[in-house]
């Protein structure tokens, strides 16, 4: 039995522990899903990317997944490298 993604997320989530954990990786997934979408609009590989940002593939794809939390000097290298914009903005909560 296929059980669909959206399913099983509710169904994790119903855990309160799980949503918990899940809301606490909240920017860590906001920031890779940012880094994708820049590079996506620029037309790049992450190979490509990684080549303008002097760094390797598998640097972008830690940074893409999520896996690392990249640094101000980072972003604003991937900014550059993308051709966006550098924005933080801290809202109430």
């Amino acid at each position: 039995m296929t059980l669909p993604f959206e399913k099983l997320k509710a169904r994790l989530l119903a855990n309160p522990k799980v949503k918990a954990e899940y809301d606490a990786l909240a920017p860590e997934f906001e920031i890779s899903t940012e880094l994708v979408k820049a590079r996506l609009r620029a037309g790049l590989s992450q190979a490509e990317l990684a080549a303008r940002m002097g760094t390797s593939q598998s640097t972008i794809a830690r940074l893409e997944s999520g896996q690392t939390l990249p640094s101000t000097k980072t972003l604003l290298r991937f900014a550059k490298a993308t051709g966006s914009k550098f924005n933080v903005r801290l809202l109430a909560a």
